[in-house]
């Protein structure tokens, strides 16, 4: 009987995370989160309300899978090349004022926000509402990397100034929080822990990620990391594995292993391919189960019956506004005030690391069920109000018509035209070229604007800001110069490196640092092929009003809608959609999802439009 009823509660823990996805899209709920939405549908099913989920052992080991995993997720979306955005080269914001050092104030306004944080803590204190300040203070000061970087994509700022500045603060905070709430522990534990016990586990970390990082190349890895041996996401589960439980042996939390298992998987710069792997099974499988069983365990009409608890929801969200307000107000310097309040209302939102902390302070009785229940239910309605004030309250000017800045370093017969034809309301090509081996400077003055610089040295590059590009075209007449300075735009967080090698040996490894290559002379030869054997295939890809290209679908307005009902009208065919490894071929019952690569043909008026439709949310 016990074992049916445990059966029974999974298979309804895994219906319910299947279909709110589906329910979301259907009811045009979009603006919630579907992490927010599962916490929900867990409440409706759990203690709140139907009460037909009860905890097991099947759900309880994988709740805290998923949990481990969220961990690890949450460490992997830590981008550490935004840390280099200091040392670029400063531009002029739209008000005419020098954009601000972006890593230098992210750290003040960080700063600010503990400090805040710790006062507001010690005012909860005094009022007797709770009784530890360190932990009121993490909660308070954390912010959620997993609403801030989909909320930054979604607007079209991730790259901007402001952008970056609002990702860095997340990222601090992330960081920060993670490594005090293992301190928290460590002081206020069952006393198994201690400080220097934790020395020994990052001491592991960094020796398994000088390891990792000696293999990642090794030929013989790199043949078995196909087909059914996948050795790269085996190493990856190991390594989670292995940090967990040395977490757990030194007497510190499973989710600082994991954390820290995440970060370092960043630190090595996995492919996207693999991030996309990770992504899919955690966010596919684990972690859903897991914030279902938030809600199923949340028993709201004891909070709500309970009159402290029931003040400290509203005075929490206070404080969680109040603790960001106040520093990021330092941002009105360089920005509106429209522009300052959403980057605070933003910076507002938090989950993760506040369902850790209150679970983990549960745990170790430091604060009741209820105290537990209250701060998992605050956090949970700022990730639901907070992107809504975000968006509403952003200046649309600021995201909506940027243009996407292609940079070619290399003035040549192809670079030239190129960036003539790219000049629309989605691209600003910008040509560059060396003032002395720029040739017919007469003719091409006459029908280009190029840009002489004094050398292709990577400090004259960056300089100039040319590593500020969205994509960056990479053509200059030495093979081994293009490769050196793309690898270096690349770690320097260029989106898009393109680059021409007519070397075969050197395609290998720029394409497994991401970086796209073109050769003159493989291109010639599969065009002549082409010509030869499928002549009306070559017309389509060469006729300038009917040619092939490539969209991105970024814009999660469509995410899930078919192609029947996509409202876009015009002279444009779906030829392709590439998800994955997948290749598609469209039908009207096709649905698009986010990060689809889109092959269409068609008037270029019309795909520009679609481009546009896709790849920039304007109504975000």
């Amino acid at each position: 009987m016990e074992q049916h009823a445990s059966v029974t509660s999974l298979v309804i823990v895994i219906l319910v995370a299947f279909l709110t996805p589906i329910l979301l899209h259907k009811f045009k709920l979009n603006f919630i989160p579907v992490v927010i939405a599962e916490i929900i549908v867990g409440l409706i099913i759990g203690k709140s309300g139907f009460d037909i989920v009860h905890q097991d052992m099947w759900l309880e080991t994988l709740s805290t899978l998923g949990f481990i995993f969220l961990m690890f997720l949450s460490g992997l979306e830590i981008d550490f090349t935004a840390f280099s955005g200091g040392k670029k080269k400063k531009a002029l914001l739209p008000n005419g004022k020098e954009e601000p050092n972006r890593l230098r104030v992210a750290m003040i306004i960080f700063l600010g926000i503990f400090a805040v944080s710790l006062g507001l803590s010690y005012l909860f204190v005094w009022f007797g509402l709770i009784n530890n300040a360190f932990l009121m203070t993490l909660i308070i000061s954390t912010i959620s990397l997993g609403v801030v970087v989909p909320t930054l994509k979604e607007a079209h700022i991730m790259k901007t100034a402001i952008g970056q500045i609002i990702l860095l603060v997340a990222v601090i905070a992330d960081l920060v929080t993670m490594i005090l709430l293992a301190v928290f522990v460590s002081l206020y534990g069952d006393g198994q822990g201690s400080m220097w016990l934790l020395l020994i586990l990052f001491g592991v970390g960094i020796l398994l990620y000088f390891l990792a990082k000696r293999l990642k190349n090794n030929p013989f890895i790199r043949s078995l990391s196909t087909g059914t041996v996948q050795i790269g996401t085996r190493a990856v589960f190991t390594l989670i594995i292995v940090l967990v439980a040395i977490s757990e042996t030194v007497g510190a939390e499973n989710i600082l292993g994991a954390f820290l298992a995440g970060v370092l998987v960043s630190l090595l710069a996995p492919n996207q391919e693999m991030v996309h792997k990770l992504d899919s099974f955690g966010y596919g499988f684990l972690i859903p189960i897991f914030f279902v069983m938030i809600g199923v365990e949340l028993d709201l009409w004891t909070l709500l019956s309970d009159k402290k608890m029931l003040l400290l929801i509203p005075l929490l969200l206070l404080a969680f506004f109040i603790s960001k307000v106040v520093p990021v107000y330092f941002l009105k310097y360089w920005y509106d005030t429209k522009t300052t309040l959403a980057s605070a209302f933003l910076l507002t939102s938090t989950l993760s690391l506040v369902i850790a902390a209150a679970k983990i302070a549960e745990r170790i009785e430091i604060i009741t069920p209820q105290m537990s229940g209250t701060l998992i239910l605050v956090a949970v309605i700022a990730c639901i109000i907070t992107p809504i004030f975000f968006k509403k309250l952003f200046p649309k000017e600021n995201a909506a018509e940027k243009k996407l800045k292609v940079s070619f370093l290399g003035a040549n017969q192809l670079t030239m035209p190129v960036s003539r034809e790219l000049q629309s309301f989605l691209y600003e090509p910008v040509l560059y070229h060396t003032r002395q081996d720029k040739s017919e400077q007469t003719i091409a003055d006459s029908l280009f604007t190029i840009n002489e610089i004094e050398n292709y040295d990577s400090s004259t590059i960056e300089a100039l800001g040319i590593f500020e590009s969205d994509i960056l075209v990479i053509s200059t007449g030495d093979e081994a110069l293009n490769a050196s300075l793309a690898v270096e735009a690349k770690g320097k967080g260029v989106d898009r490196v393109i680059v021409r090698a007519e070397s075969a040996d050197l395609h290998e490894d720029l394409r497994e640092k991401e970086i796209e290559v073109y050769s003159v002379f493989l291109s010639t030869k599969a065009l002549l092929r082409a010509l030869i054997e499928s002549p009306s295939v070559l017309n389509i890809l060469t006729n300038q009003e009917t040619s092939l290209y490539e969209i991105r679908m970024l814009n999660h307005q469509f995410e899930g809608m078919s192609l029947r009902q996509f409202p876009f009208t015009g002279d444009v065919i779906f030829v392709r959609i590439f998800r994955g490894k997948d290749s598609i071929v469209p039908h009207g019952d096709t649905e698009l999802h986010m990060n689809d690569r889109l092959i269409v043909t068609g008037s270029k008026e019309y795909v520009d439009e679609l481009k546009r439709e896709l790849e920039f949310c304007e109504d975000c």
